[in-house]
């Protein structure tokens, strides 16, 4: 009960510490993820928004810039250009998650020898909903040390939009007891359990990115690990709820328009 305390007031404390220092690129990940097929782009267009996705992170100082793989060398030249702090994430096994287990760790390894500094991979979810639990528990105790013993901050995407709040619970609490079996509980602080990829479509027409009820309960099942939340965070008011529901980061395509204090006209 007193960490539960403990975690709420501190949790209170971020949020006006938010609102008093108007430090919200702090939290914000800035992200394209799209490719050229799925925007409709040709490739020229999405290297543009790459390029300018990058360079707005800089300039705004925000936390971190998440893109695709083919896109961190060009991001890590741009930052050393510029001087920036910014940091790089990109994603493993996207946007589904049910790669080959040998595939996957292949893609992180890759990632990082590019020089990515955080790596958000894509746990197999399905694999969980249907109770293929050693292959989840596999990946994640496999891809969390190649990237701890790394250096590297990693994230489990849960695409929490495809679960029941049980699920979330069940999910989150497992990845947390694989985590600290894995690396211990003072590296498990670095490592996140993320709502959202960006890109799944509920069937009910649901919401398909982060909502504050998940980010919730997440939240009271990841510990000592933090939540990323993503997916459908458009304004600083989305933002400010995120972080009260428990989010320590926020991935988002609008971190610009937030952090002008306005609303983006965007459905990504």
């Amino acid at each position: 009960m007193e960490n539960l305390i403990k975690e709420d007031i501190d949790r209170i404390n971020e949020l006006m510490r938010l609102t008093e220092e108007d430090n919200v690129g702090d939290y914000i990940d800035s992200t394209y993820l799209k490719t050229s097929e799925q925007s409709g782009l040709s490739d020229e267009e999405t290297n543009r928004i790459v390029s300018k996705t990058i360079q707005d992170a800089i300039d705004n100082n925000m936390k971190l810039v998440m893109i695709l793989p083919e896109y961190v060398e060009l991001a890590n030249q741009m930052i050393k250009e510029y001087g920036s702090h910014l940091l790089v994430g990109t994603v493993i096994g996207f946007p589904n998650g049910d790669n080959e287990h040998g595939d996957k760790m292949d893609e992180a390894l890759e990632a990082i020898e590019n020089g990515v500094d955080e790596l958000d991979f894509v746990v197999d979810y399905k694999a969980f909903k249907n109770g293929n639990l050693d292959k989840v528990m596999k990946e994640v105790s496999e891809g969390t040390a190649i990237g701890i013993d790394e250096g590297k901050t990693v994230k489990w995407i849960i695409e929490s939009a495809a679960l029941t709040n049980e699920e979330i619970a069940e999910l989150t609490g497992l990845i947390r007891k694989i985590v600290v079996e894995t690396v211990g509980p003072e590296k498990a602080n670095n490592v996140f359990v993320k709502t959202s990829t960006g890109f799944y479509v509920p069937e009910d027409g649901g919401p398909g990115g982060a909502t504050t009820d998940a980010v919730s309960i997440m939240s009271a099942n990841a510990g000592p690990m933090k939540v990323k939340a993503s997916g459908g965070i458009y304004s600083r008011e989305d933002l400010e709820k995120m972080v009260d529901a428990g989010a320590s980061r926020i991935g988002t395509s609008s971190g610009v328009e937030i952090i002008k204090g306005e609303e983006a006209d965007t459905d990504y």
